[in-house]
């Protein structure tokens, strides 16, 4: 069980592949540019915010530790599916991991089963819930698609777990392929693309899309491509953001993607620190309205990035709170699962396989401190 392994796994095997092999790949992208792929808009981190007096971020997220971790238990769903893949439907397995059935398809997206996102396995931000299932318990699938190559999106135990026992197609951005061939996957079963390139799984044609953010496994950054994910089969659409910071592309997609049937965009591990980055729950909630054309009213979005790992300074809860009071404001329906719950959505409506899904089921888990 990748969840909970206890093996030792040499770091640079983790890391993947090597610089020389990734900039070698990467040089003929028309979005590499003065050694690096780039985002359309500058990204950075800055300093402190002014009368914070925390220094570094680092040391910030380091005295605010406390704030990222639930006070309960957090609940769990063990999933099940059916047979046949649905015409719409998404199971939330925890952080950026989601199975989204797509007109009779199957996708897995960003898969980490892990116990820590990290080059290391005994270092580095450890799960604040189990997996809610084994990689082995996962349906066939059609094929995994990566958002980018940090840690908690893309993880060399699982891989590995899924080449034992589902050796899948996988759909990635330009460079990521790489690690995958480090690890042992077969070329011949990885596509790899750049923004705006699309292959062909089945019905579904997966279309890759901009994004604000930044790449790196190791010590150099930005030679592999991050990315966002449109997956349009006959009757469904599904837009997934990866990782990303508050972008115009996100109007640009909607225009020459959307409108979309459901989005999974992410609403955690913000901070002022470092706002070009992650979205806070606001801007995920306008990236919904944006790759919708502006009208989210029959478009569900189920909210990621959250509760698993704690990476950044806010408080557990905070993300989905915020996140709700948001939507209610902008008439956006959000889905709520319990990691490893299941929603069906039909005909403009969601059904949870587990009625208690679609309750405030952080609440219990929330700090006093923080709640309303």
């Amino acid at each position: 069980m990748a969840g909970r392994s206890k093996g030792r796994v040499p770091v640079l095997r983790r890391i993947g592949a090597t610089p020389g092999a990734m900039r070698a790949r990467a040089v003929a992208s028309p979005n590499y540019r003065d050694g690096q792929f780039r985002s359309h808009e500058p990204t950075q981190w800055v300093a402190a915010p002014e009368g914070e007096g925390l220094g570094h971020p680092a040391v910030a997220a380091y005295r605010a530790r406390a704030q990222g971790r639930p006070r309960g238990t957090i609940p769990l769903v063990r999933p099940v599916w059916p047979e046949v893949a649905a015409g719409l439907a998404v199971t939330w397995l925890g952080h950026a991991s989601t199975l989204v059935e797509v007109d009779g398809h199957r996708f897995l997206l960003d898969p980490v089963f892990s116990d820590r996102v990290s080059p290391s396995g005994v270092v580095g931000p450890r799960r604040l819930h189990p997996v809610p299932c084994v990689v082995a318990d996962l349906p066939p699938l059609d094929a995994v698609v990566i958002s980018h190559d940090h840690y908690d999106h893309l993880d060399e135990p699982t891989v590995l777990e899924l080449e034992r026992s589902h050796p899948p197609r996988y759909v990635v951005p330009v460079g990521v392929d790489l690690h995958l061939e480090t690890w042992g996957v077969p070329a011949e079963r990885i596509t790899a693309l750049d923004w705006r390139e699309e292959t062909r799984v089945g019905d579904v044609v997966l279309t890759c899309t901009e994004a604000r953010h930044f790449s790196g496994r190791g010590f150099v950054r930005n030679q592999t491509l991050w990315a966002g994910w449109a997956l349009r089969g006959p009757r469904h659409a599904v837009y997934f953001a990866g990782d990303s910071g508050p972008t115009h592309r996100f109007e640009e997609i909607g225009r020459d993607l959307g409108p979309f049937d459901l989005t999974i965009l992410p609403i955690g591990a913000y901070s002022d620190h470092w706002p070009d980055i992650h979205l806070n729950p606001a801007q995920a909630i306008g990236a919904h309205v944006d790759v919708n054309r502006g009208d989210a009213t029959t478009s569900r979005l189920l909210p990621v990035h959250w509760a698993t790992f704690n990476l950044a300074m806010h408080w557990w809860s905070e993300p989905i709170r915020w996140a709700r009071r948001c939507a209610e404001e902008y008439a956006v329906t959000l889905l709520t699962p319990r990691p490893g719950g299941r929603v069906t959505l039909t005909g403009g409506t969601s059904r949870a396989d587990d009625t208690l899904d679609q309750d405030a089921w952080w609440e219990p888990c929330a700090a006093p401190e923080d709640r309303d």
